[in-house]
């Protein structure tokens, strides 16, 4: 069986996570991915770490060795025994023996932190939202689902500020792809503008051929990096016109085809949005044509490790 493809998504604590890997996971097959969160590393409970003054952003509250160990075990196919982190109260439970399956997805805070971590990503995702929206996803999550007061979450934030600005947002610089949800014209969760910087280190599919003034996507090229604007209230035909040219790039992943992408919840009402959907699709075409490559033998489709047979490389991006 070829090794498993690792996607990572990182970013500082309410940014967004979940929400971008929940329809991808869905997409793919529960059966068929295995999930690790970085903060079942925590080296402190959250007792300890209130009383060491230190969070969990820091390097040094987390088991940064065990994470290297068990990511690249994971990313060569062999099970792990997974630490478990328990957000609800805070402690640690028991923990779990975890088997790679065809894809496994890695979310966190510190998951490029270092280049030893980096290595055992095939895709890179980093997450980062305008600071005053971040607070407030924070704020509306740990209060509904984690029994913190209003007072409390905005306390811990300027808290963590120092650490976030030190470990988490450099990481950006070692990511793939740069997503950043933003308020569009229209100020609701299901019409954010996403604001995403392509990386060189993988070869994204070309989407000028959508870019216009017209409500369409918008492109800035630069060394290094091209910068794509998707519109929050950008058509919703039209959003299914790009989402299809990027499904024929991956025409033989047509068995994933969903109409679930884009899919996110407010309380208990499920929302769609085209800006989330075209994140999300443009994600999943990196790893179906990562797949692909490496059960042709390759190594993988990033640019910074060339395959020895470049046809390899080739047929995973027809």
């Amino acid at each position: 069986m070829p090794r498993p493809i690792i996607l990572g998504v990182v970013g500082d604590s309410a940014a967004g996570k979940t929400t971008i890997t929940r329809g991808l996971v869905r997409l793919l097959g529960e059966e068929h991915v295995t999930h690790v969160a970085c903060d079942d590393y925590h080296r402190y409970d959250r007792k300890q770490r209130a009383e060491r003054q230190i969070t969990p952003l820091h390097p040094e509250c987390n088991y940064m060795d065990i994470m290297e160990q068990d990511f690249r075990h994971l990313q060569e196919g062999r099970a792990i025994l997974k630490p478990v982190y328990q957000h609800k109260d805070g402690t640690f439970g028991a923990p779990v023996y975890v088997k790679p399956k065809q894809f496994t997805v890695i979310e966190g805070l510190l998951g490029y932190h270092t280049e030893a971590l980096c290595d055992c990503f095939d895709v890179r995702v980093f997450l980062a939202p305008p600071e005053d929206l971040r607070r407030q996803w924070k704020v509306q999550r740990d209060c509904s689902r984690r029994g913190y007061t209003t007072d409390q979450v905005l306390e811990e934030l300027d808290r963590r500020e120092p650490d976030s600005e030190v470990f988490i947002r450099p990481q950006q610089r070692r990511a793939d792809l740069v997503v950043s949800f933003q308020p569009g014209d229209r100020s609701d969760q299901a019409h954010l503008d996403a604001k995403i910087g392509l990386r060189e280190g993988l070869t994204h599919p070309d989407l000028s051929p959508f870019v216009d003034d017209n409500g369409g996507l918008s492109l800035t090229e630069r060394p290094h990096e091209h910068s794509l604007w998707v519109p929050g209230d950008i058509d919703p035909a039209r959003g299914s016109e790009i989402e299809e040219a990027i499904w024929d790039r991956m025409h033989f992943a047509s068995h994933l085809r969903s109409e679930r992408l884009g899919e996110f919840t407010v309380g208990t009402e499920l929302r769609r949005s085209e800006s989330l959907a075209l994140v999300q699709v443009l994600i999943l075409y990196h790893l179906v044509t990562a797949r692909a490559a490496v059960s042709l033998g390759g190594e993988g489709t990033r640019n910074d490790k060339v395959p020895e047979d470049a046809s390899v490389a080739q047929a995973a991006k027809v």
